[in-house]
């Protein structure tokens, strides 16, 4: 604090200035308790000396003492409103930052109407001032909000922080601080498994995953295959042993095979930059990463920004998520849903409580992120909110957090979302990809493609070590399932959620796929017919458009396309119309530059029955298209 002339101080005492001045002095100096000392007495020498009291409040401001602070900025305007209209703008911040928003919205009110202020200085009280009327309304309205601590299975007297979960709500991953007196900051993944409902115990990620360096911000893809996290350079220059980075702080990911991690790799300098990235969060669609950046070209503190996978399985220039959502202030903790159209992040540069609060934006039907909406009181308080995870049904949210009764610093916590800030809902498919014959595991290629627009949905691998896979499936859309690998026959599924009202029960199936074996049969499920004709449905193209590539990747394959029916009407014209719907499919691939010489077609009518027609279910099973090999 500046000393001023003797005779500009608003005291006439020399012995109340000459302590004030001994108080500055000390100060200065860093000895704090001192400086205290001195300034009591010589507010007892001159109690109506206001330099004094705003020493004060600026040691108490330093010392995180707001309340202490608060009050002796409020001695001084008690002793003369008028002396200092700055007095005003410390009090409303301090007041505003401990949630006493009635109180600092009268001093920001007043502080406003001095002409002269500094046009950055008046943007952040009027900002205030908005966040002020707003936080008084929504602690007025509060919002259903019961945090339960998620036990000693997950926390411990250490800090938990940045939860990851999968979209089958199986697995549950999140950093811990093993910090001791040596290492203030020694941060591990954990994981835990749900076993009969409850999470087990969890244990240390291993697989060269956690190391002596630091590994923060984990995110998990939807199905389990996929991690991507932190990692930040130490004091040796590396990002942990054996990893090499480009920045602060640079992003990393590994693939599951089997039950192990391979190796983390660095997501690369087209996604790392020199400056600092950290929170990744990988879409369900396993085309787009999200994550936040203080590389050059934001709009301002760290922004949002999201890069997606090329054909060719490299990164595209990352691109900044946009204004609706990015601010000059602060933005953190992005959190995309499996349903890849709700976003989730934290931000002090919206309208809120203050500091960082917690919001949700959804894309519309162009595609384009909407206005965010804060969660509201009291999920979002006067503290700092984030690192919110939702999980894959959309009902339940998960945040770290030092409330009073958990079991030591930051603990997980999990909490029901109110309706309006859930995501669109989702269910999904999993099981396992295999070798019909030798039953040996396949990292297949999966392919989720929108029946009604043609478009890939998703696209996701098996784990190469046990073929497992999960694929998530937004309601209210007709999708068909493409599951292929070299040296296979395609296997495809259909899924038809328009309507679903239940997703609580997912989708569970194991794929056998069929060599390239002459014999072998695949089922054409996306394959539709008009009933009763042999048209083909649009719809239909995106299975016919798989067979056509397929055909033309495996160049010498011959092979008979045939088709069914139920055993409802007459069998002669059963049998034309199953022979004419083969037929159709023959000609659109001739069409599309197959050669004739490798496609034969035959109708069955109803003599090749899958199951028995003994009910609409069975009987819609017999109705289909089938392609076999006939030749290679």
């Amino acid at each position: 604090m500046a000393q001023l002339p003797p005779g500009e101080y608003t005291s006439k005492s020399k012995k109340a200035i000459s302590l004030f001045e001994n108080a500055i002095k000390h100060y200065n100096a860093r000895n704090d308790e001192k400086a205290k000392e001195e300034l009591r007495k010589a507010i007892e020498k001159d109690p109506l000396f206001i330099e004094p009291h705003l020493l004060f409040a600026q040691i108490y401001t330093e010392a995180k003492q707001s309340e202490k602070a608060i009050a002796e900025y409020s001695k001084a305007l008690e002793i003369n409103p008028k002396f200092d209209k700055r007095i005003f703008f410390n009090l409303a911040n301090l007041e505003f930052s401990i949630g006493k928003y009635e109180d600092a919205k009268r001093n920001y009110e007043v502080y406003l109407k001095n002409n002269n202020i500094n046009p950055d200085v008046r943007d952040l009280s009027e900002l205030n001032l908005a966040n002020c009327n707003f936080a008084i309304e929504a602690i007025k309205n509060p919002v259903p909000f019961a945090p339960q601590n998620m036990g000693a299975a997950i926390n411990s007297k250490l800090d938990e922080y940045f939860p990851a979960i999968t979209a089958d709500d199986q697995t549950f991953l999140y950093t811990r601080n093993n910090r001791n007196e040596k290492t203030p900051l020694q941060e591990d993944f954990l994981i835990s498994n749900k076993i009969d409902g409850a999470w087990g115990a969890s244990e240390l990620l291993g697989n060269g995953i956690n190391t002596s360096g630091n590994e923060g911000a984990p995110a998990i893809s939807a199905d389990g295959q996929i991690l991507f996290f932190i990692a930040c350079i130490e004091m040796d220059g590396t990002y942990g042993p054996n990893r090499k980075g480009f920045g602060s702080c640079d992003i990393f990911y590994a693939q599951k095979v089997g039950e192990n991690w391979s190796v983390p790799y660095n997501a690369g300098k087209t996604i790392n930059s020199k400056n600092w990235e950290t929170q990744p969060s990988f879409s369900a669609d396993g085309k787009t990463l999200y994550f936040v950046s203080s590389r050059p070209g934001g709009i301002g503190g760290p922004d949002i920004w999201y890069a997606t996978l090329n054909q060719n399985g490299s990164w595209g220039t990352p691109i900044n998520i946009g204004k609706n959502i990015n601010t000059p202030n602060k933005e953190e903790s992005v959190f995309i849903h499996p349903d890849g159209k709700t976003l989730y992040f934290s931000s002090n540069g919206h309208i809120g409580m203050g500091k960082l609060d917690i919001y949700v934006v959804r894309k519309d039907k162009n595609d384009e992120w909407g206005k965010p909406y804060n969660l509201g009181y009291p999920i979002n308080t006067h503290n700092d909110e984030n690192s919110l995870l939702v999980n894959g049904a959309g009902k339940l949210a998960y945040y770290a957090s030092s409330r009073e009764g958990g079991l030591g610093g930051l603990d997980l916590y999990q909490f029901d979302l109110y309706d309006a800030i859930r995501p669109e809902r989702i269910t999904y498919v999993k099981g396992k990809v295999y070798d019909a014959k030798n039953k040996k595991p396949l990292g297949a290629h999966f392919e989720l493609i929108d029946l009604e627009t043609a478009q890939q949905v998703v696209v996701s691998d098996a784990n190469t070590g046990n073929g497992e896979f999960l694929v998530t499936l937004p309601i209210d859309k007709n999708y068909a399932l493409n599951v292929s690998h070299n040296g296979y026959l395609f296997y495809s599924a259909n899924f038809s959620l328009k309507g679903l009202t239940d997703n609580s029960e997912p989708f569970k199936m194991n794929v056998p796929l069929e060599s390239l074996d002459t014999g072998n049969i695949v089922e054409l499920k996306n394959i539709f017919f008009e009933t009763a004709k042999f048209d083909l449905k649009p719809e239909s193209k995106v299975e016919l458009n798989k067979l056509v590539t397929f055909l033309t990747v495996n160049k010498t394959l011959r092979i008979q396309l045939s088709g069914h029916t139920d055993n409802i009407g007459d069998k002669k014209t059963n049998q034309l119309l199953s022979q004419n719907r083969a037929k159709s499919v023959y000609e659109y691939l001739i069409a599309n530059g197959i050669d004739l010489n490798r496609l034969t077609y035959i109708g069955y009518g109803d003599t090749k029955p899958k199951v028995k027609n003994d009910s609409e279910i069975n009987l819609a099973i017999n109705r289909r298209t089938e392609f076999k090999v006939i030749g290679k």
